[in-house]
């Protein structure tokens, strides 16, 4: 007797419930490494590593796949987006090896991209996100990003005020200094851009989220909404 025939929503329920096994995976392994940030521990769960590293490229995968209706990446890798898993430890006073978190920057170039780049980070218990913008800048391309602010802050003041920014992002990102910049009068008319130090774009992430069936394209959304701050700071600070 012919078997009886799979009906396709029965394939794409397994289908979602493996992917949400695999992401599930990432945040388990990621919860013990940050219970136990050793080289032994991490050594005796390197396949449970393995497992997460590879549904966590395969999810880089599917972004870089489907990034055109966002921005041109230029062909970019999996590999070259990838963070590894290992802390630089050369300057730190924190010697404990490696990060309780996966992330990868898209962009053209990867890890080394200038311009715009989307950054996506993994970590389990609320701690997930999605971010672009200028987080450590140097002191000229935070003088550049100033000087055009100051000049006519109109343009970029639409774009954090666009509606599908302010539902992704909420407000604009970024530590500030306490008093005016330097060259910079205190009541100068945007004084409050002006002494911000960092200017970022983030989206908190919950772990339901990052389970859902839908965040290929929550991500996507949210970092559709994010090109044209990414690209009027890319204006600013060439």
């Amino acid at each position: 007797m012919a078997g009886k025939k799979r009906d396709s929503s029965d394939a794409s329920r397994i289908d979602s419930s493996a992917e949400r096994d695999g992401r599930e995976s990432i945040l388990g392994f990621l919860r013990g490494l940050r219970d136990h940030n050793n080289r032994e521990w991490f050594e005796a769960n390197r396949p449970r590593y393995e497992e997460a590293r590879n549904v966590f490229q395969g999810l880089v995968g599917e972004l870089i796949a489907r990034f055109d209706a966002v921005d041109d990446l230029g062909g970019v890798t999996v590999k070259e987006c990838v963070f590894r898993i290992n802390r630089d430890l050369r300057f730190s006073n924190d010697k404990t090896p490696y990060k309780t978190s996966m992330s990868a920057a898209l962009g053209r170039g990867g890890r080394k991209s200038v311009g715009r780049v989307y950054y996506l980070h993994i970590e389990p218990d609320g701690r997930s996100l999605l971010a672009g913008g200028l987080y450590d800048p140097s002191p000229a391309a935070l003088g550049k990003m100033r000087q055009v602010l100051a000049e006519d802050a109109g343009p970029f003041r639409r774009i954090i005020r666009a509606p599908e920014f302010v539902r992704n992002f909420g407000a604009l990102g970024g530590e500030s200094l306490k008093a005016a910049p330097q060259g910079y009068p205190k009541d100068h008319p945007e004084i409050e851009l002006l002494r911000m130090k960092q200017f970022m774009a983030v989206k908190g992430l919950d772990d339901g989220q990052i389970l859902s069936e839908g965040f290929i394209s929550l991500a996507l959304e949210a970092f559709g909404a994010m090109r044209p701050f990414l690209a009027y700071i890319e204006s600013a600070t060439r």
